[in-house]
C-alpha cells in the first residue's frame, strides 16, 4: 500500500509539489473507479446468487445498506449499475476508464436495448447529468408539459395553529395555450398570484426532447404579476399567452441588455467622431466588443488541460497587469471566469497582496 494515502499520513500530501499532486489525484480518482467497477462485478455475480439471502436481508438493496453501510444513493446507482452491466458488458470497460459514471449508467439504464447499447454508450461518453438526460430525451421523447401555476401554500410560522387551512388554500391552475389570459385589473373567480414562501427552492429543468424542456420555478407574487401583465400586453401576438414564448422574448431582451451594458454589444456601430483611446484602467467599448466577440462569451484561460470552459461571472483581464502598465487595447485583454482571474492575480502578485486588498474593499469583479 502506498504510504501516503494511508489516514496516518494525510499530513504527507502537503510535502509533494503542484505537479505530483495533480498526478497523484489523477492516480488516485483511476483507483477509485478501478475498486467501484470491482465492487459492481462482485454484485452481478452476488445478486445472481442472491446471496442476501442468506445473510438476512430479503433484498440486495438491503444488504447494501445495512450489512456494507452504503447510503442509499450510493447502494442504488450500484445495483442497477450491475444489472445494465450483466446485460450489457461494455458499460464496465466505460466506467473503468471513466467515460461514464455511476448516474449516468443508473439514468441510461431503462433506455438501453441490446440494439442500441453500443451507440448510447459511446455518445453518452464524458457527458454531465443534464447532457444524459438530453439523450435519454431524445430517445425517448415526451409532449410538451402543460403550463401549470400552482399558488403555494404558505409555510405556518412557529406556533401557528392552523398548517392545514394554509395547505387547503393551495390552488392549481392548468393553463393551456388556447385559453384566454385575464389582465391584472380584471376580476376572476381564483386569485392564482403567487405567495412567496420563505425560502424558494431551485429551478428544475427536465429535458423532454431534443427541442423542449420542462421549467420548474417558483415565483414571488410580484414577479407572478409581472408574467400576467406581460401576457394582457401580448395578447394581440399571442392570444393564448403562452408562457414560454412570454419567457423566451423576455429572455432575448435581457441577454440584450446584458452584453450591451457588459460588452458593449451593439446591432450596428455608430460612426464615431474620433478615435477611442485605452487610456488609465477603463477599457473602450470597442475594446469590450472585440474581446467578446474574439473569445465567443467564454473564458479564455488555458491550463494543461485545454481552456476553460466557463461562461458565467466573466470578467476582463488584462494579460500584462495593469500595474504593470499594461493597456487596455484587445491585444491585452481577455475574458477569465471570476476564479481565474484571481488566480492569475495571485500569480502575479501574490497571496498577501491580493488578501489585503480584498480586506480594503477589492471588488471580486475587479479587473486585473
Amino acid at each position: 500500500m502506498d504510504p501516503i494515502t494511508t489516514a496516518d499520513n494525510v499530513a504527507a500530501f502537503a510535502t509533494l509539489s503542484d505537479d505530483e499532486l495533480v498526478e497523484r489525484v489523477k492516480v488516485l480518482a483511476a483507483c477509485e473507479r478501478r475498486a467501484s467497477v470491482a465492487l459492481i462485478r462482485s454484485l452481478v455475480e452476488f445478486d445472481a446468487r442472491k446471496l442476501y439471502l442468506r445473510e438476512s436481508c430479503s433484498s440486495l438493496f438491503t444488504y447494501c445498506t445495512q450489512v456494507l453501510h452504503l447510503s442509499e444513493g450510493s447502494a442504488y446507482n450500484r445495483i442497477e449499475t450491475a444489472r445494465a452491466a450483466r446485460r450489457y458488458p461494455k458499460v464496465l470497460k466505460a466506467l473503468e476508464c471513466g467515460d461514464l459514471t455511476l448516474t449516468a449508467v443508473r439514468l441510461l439504464a431503462p433506455h438501453l436495448t441490446p440494439a442500441n447499447h453500443g451507440e448510447v454508450l459511446a455518445t453518452a461518453r464524458h457527458r454531465s447529468k443534464q447532457g444524459i438526460q438530453e439523450l435519454i430525451a431524445s430517445l425517448n421523447p415526451r409532449p410538451a408539459a402543460a403550463t401549470i401555476i400552482r399558488r403555494v401554500a404558505p409555510q405556518p410560522t412557529k406556533g401557528d395553529a392552523t398548517p392545514a387551512l394554509a395547505a387547503a388554500q393551495e390552488l392549481e391552475i392548468s393553463l393551456p395555450t388556447t385559453a384566454a389570459v385575464t389582465s391584472p385589473g380584471s376580476s376572476t373567480g381564483h386569485d392564482v398570484a403567487a405567495t412567496p414562501a420563505p425560502q424558494f427552492r431551485a429551478a428544475v429543468v427536465t429535458p423532454l426532447a431534443p427541442d423542449r424542456y420542462k421549467l420548474q420555478v417558483t415565483l414571488a407574487r410580484a414577479t407572478h404579476e409581472k408574467l400576467r401583465r406581460a401576457q394582457a400586453l401580448a395578447r394581440h401576438t399571442l392570444p393564448g399567452g403562452d408562457v414560454g414564448s412570454i419567457l423566451d422574448r423576455a429572455l432575448t431582451l435581457l441577454i440584450d441588455d446584458l452584453e450591451r451594458r457588459r460588452f458593449a454589444r451593439v446591432a450596428s456601430l455608430r460612426p464615431s467622431p474620433g478615435q477611442s483611446t485605452a487610456s488609465g484602467r477603463h477599457i473602450p467599448a470597442a475594446v469590450r466588443r472585440a474581446v467578446w466577440q474574439r473569445d465567443e462569451g467564454r473564458c479564455a484561460f488555458v491550463g494543461r488541460t485545454g481552456q476553460c470552459r466557463e461562461t458565467a461571472f466573466l470578467e476582463f483581464h488584462h494579460v500584462a497587469p495593469y500595474a504593470a502598465g499594461g493597456a487596455a487595447t484587445a491585444d491585452n485583454i481577455q475574458l477569465r471566469c471570476r476564479a481565474h482571474n484571481q488566480y492569475e492575480a495571485r500569480l502575479f502578485f501574490g497571496d498577501t497582496l491580493v488578501r489585503e486588498r480584498q480586506e480594503c474593499g477589492w471588488s471580486a469583479g475587479h479587473r486585473t
